[in-house]
C-alpha cells in the first residue's frame, strides 16, 4: 500500500515552499521518522520526516517550488522490510527532530497592541524588526510603537515563526492583533538546524557539489526575475550560499545603474534636466508630528497668546561657569551649562509669580506651590518636552545631572508617559540651533513658555560707557486671559536681574 507524503503547513502566511534537498533517492528503503528531505520557505528550512516505513518514490525534484498539501513523494508500505534492521538504529538519532515538526498544528499566538497609557487610545506602528516568516525567540523585537509623545518596543512572548498583519505606518487602536506567531514552526526550525548539518554535509560530498549554493529562495528568485538578474551573478549569504530576499533586493541595484551611464549622453545639451532628477518624497506624518501640530494648533486657537522680551547680560554667568566650572566637573562628574542657571532663575522668578505658573481648568485657576519644569529637547522624531520634577528644590549639579538623563532618554527614544506630564512651565532653548529671536508657542495646558536665545556680542551702554558684552535676547510667551503685563514684564525683569547677578541664585535674594 502506498502512503502519499504531502508538504505539510509550515505558516499561515506561506503558500508555497521549496524543495532543498532530498537525503533519500528514488527507491531507497526508509524507517519512521527518518528524515526525507528539507523544505524551505522565503526565510526559513524545515525538515520533512517520514511518517511510515518502506520504499520511497519521488514525485518532485529538488528545486521545483510546490505548493503547500502538493504531494512530493510516496512510500511503499512493508515493501523491503528485512532492510529496516539495519537502519532501526538510525531510528532514535531522527527521532528527536521529529517532535517538534509534529507539533506544526500548534495555534498560532496573537501578538496585540498593548495598553501603553490611560489616556492613549491609539498608536502608530514604527519600524518592524522582522517580516513575515522569520524564525524568532522569546523576547526578540519584533517593532516599535508611538505614542502621541513616547517610543514604546513591542517584543516577541514566544519562539517561532512570525507572521505580519500591519504595516509600518498604520495608525490602530489599543488591543488590535499586529502580528501573529507559530511557535511550533520555529521550535521546529530551530531544532533542526543541528541534525540537519550532518545529513548536508554527507550529501554535498557524495554529490560533489552543494545544491543551496547559488540557489534563490522563492522570495528571491520573484525578485530577480523582475529586476532581470541572475541568479549565478548573486553572493548567497544564507545556509550554505543559498540567495535570500536581502541579496536579491541588493543585488538589483547595481544592473540598474548602468542604463543611468549608458543613457546620460542623450540628453539634451544644455537642458535643464541634465543637471539631476526633480523628485516628490511623500511620507506619512508620524503620531507624535500629528499630535504636535494639532496642539499647537490648539494653543494658538483657544489662548489669548502674547510675547514680551527682554535681554540678558550673559558675562556675569559666564565668567563664573568659567571660573568653576573644572573643579564643578571634577566634583560631581557632569558639566556646568547654561540651563542649570536657567532653571533656577526660572524657579525663583515664578515663585515670586505664581500666576506664570499657573493654568486655567474650566472656570477655576490652578496654582501650584511647586516648579516642575519642562526643557525642550529636539530628537529626530520630533520637539519632546521631559519634566524636571520639583526644580526649586535642586541643586545645579542636580538640574545639569537630570538634564542630561532626560535628554539622553529623549533622543533613545526611551522617555516614558510619566516623564513627559505634568509640567507647570516651560524652557526652550533655540540658541543652540543659532536663534536670534522667536516667539515660543505655550506648552498646554500651561500658561507660559521662556525662550533662550543665541548669545551673541553686541556694543551696549554701560556706566555711561559703551562696552562690547555677549547678550542674550528672552522671550516670554504667555496666556493673557490669566497672566496680565505686570507679572509677565516682573517675571522676565525678575529672571534678568537673577542672570546678571547669579551670586542671588546662591543666596536666593
Amino acid at each position: 500500500m502506498a502512503f502519499d507524503v504531502k508538504v505539510p503547513a509550515v505558516g499561515e502566511s506561506i503558500a508555497e515552499v521549496t524543495i532543498g534537498r532530498w537525503n533519500k533517492k528514488d527507491g531507497d528503503f526508509v524507517n519512521e521518522n527518518e528524515l526525507i528531505c528539507e523544505i524551505e520557505s522565503d526565510k526559513a528550512t524545515f525538515e520533512l520526516n517520514a511518517e511510515k516505513s518502506g520504499i520511497l518514490k519521488l514525485k518532485a525534484k529538488e528545486g521545483d517550488t510546490v505548493a503547500v498539501g502538493s504531494v512530493i513523494c510516496s512510500i511503499e508500505e512493508g515493501a523491503g522490510s528485512g532492510a529496516a534492521k539495519p537502519a532501526a538504529a538510525a531510528a532514535p538519532a531522527t527521532a528527536a527532530p521529529s517532535a517538534p515538526a509534529a507539533a506544526s498544528n500548534a495555534a498560532p499566538i496573537e501578538v496585540k497592541i498593548p495598553a501603553v497609557g490611560e489616556s492613549i487610545a491609539e498608536v502608530t506602528l514604527g519600524q518592524w524588526s522582522v517580516k513575515s516568516g522569520d524564525v524568532i525567540n522569546a523576547e526578540d523585537l519584533l517593532c516599535e510603537i508611538e505614542s502621541d509623545k513616547a517610543t514604546f518596543e513591542l517584543r516577541a512572548e514566544t519562539a517561532g515563526v512570525v507572521e505580519v498583519l500591519a504595516k509600518q505606518g498604520d495608525t490602530v487602536a489599543i488591543g488590535t492583533v499586529v502580528c501573529k506567531i507559530i511557535p511550533s514552526a520555529g521550535g521546529a526550525a530551530k531544532a533542526s538546524a543541528p541534525a540537519s548539518a550532518p545529513a548536508a554535509a554527507a550529501t554535498a560530498s557524495a554529490s560533489g557539489g552543494n545544491y543551496a549554493a547559488g540557489h534563490a529562495s522563492p522570495a528571491a528568485g520573484k525578485i530577480l526575475n523582475e529586476k532581470g538578474v541572475d541568479a549565478a551573478a548573486v553572493a548567497g549569504t544564507g545556509k550554505d550560499g543559498r540567495i535570500t530576499k536581502e541579496d536579491a533586493m541588493k543585488a538589483s541595484a547595481a544592473p540598474a545603474a548602468k542604463p543611468a551611464t549608458a543613457s546620460a549622453p542623450s540628453a539634451p545639451a544644455g537642458g535643464r534636466e541634465a543637471g539631476g532628477k526633480r523628485a516628490d518624497d511623500r511620507q506619512k506624518m508620524t503620531s507624535l508630528r500629528k499630535t504636535i501640530a494639532r496642539r499647537l494648533v490648539a494653543v494658538k486657537n483657544e489662548t489669548a497668546m502674547l510675547t514680551t522680551f527682554n535681554e540678558v547680560d550673559m558675562k556675569p554667568v559666564m565668567d563664573m561657569r568659567a571660573k568653576y566650572k573644572d573643579t564643578f566637573k571634577e566634583k560631581y562628574g557632569i558639566g556646568l551649562g547654561f540651563m542649570s542657571f536657567f532653571t533656577k532663575a526660572v524657579c525663583m522668578a515664578l515663585q515670586e509669580y505664581p500666576a506664570v505658573n499657573a493654568y486655567i481648568d474650566g472656570d477655576e485657576i490652578v496654582y501650584h506651590n511647586y516648579c516642575d519644569v519642562s526643557v525642550a529637547v529636539s530628537t529626530p522624531k520630533g520637539l519632546v518636552v521631559p519634566v524636571i520634577r520639583n526644580a526649586e528644590n535642586m541643586n545645579f549639579n542636580e538640574i545639569e545631572a537630570e538634564i542630561v538623563r532626560l535628554a539622553t532618554r529623549a533622543r533613545d527614544g526611551k522617555l516614558s508617559i510619566d516623564e513627559m506630564s505634568g509640567g507647570t512651565f516651560t524652557i526652550t532653548n533655540g540658541g543652540i540651533f543659532g536663534s536670534m529671536l522667536s516667539t515660543p508657542i505655550i506648552n498646554s495646558p500651561q500658561s507660559a513658555i521662556l525662550g533662550m536665545h543665541n548669545i551673541v556680542e553686541r556694543p551696549v551702554a554701560v556706566g555711561g560707557q559703551v562696552v562690547i558684552r555677549p547678550i542674550m535676547y528672552l522671550a516670554l510667551s504667555y496666556d493673557h486671559r490669566i497672566i496680565d503685563g505686570r507679572e509677565s514684564v516682573g517675571f522676565l525683569v525678575r529672571v534678568k536681574q537673577l542672570l546678571e547677578d547669579p551670586s542671588r541664585l546662591l543666596l536666593g535674594v
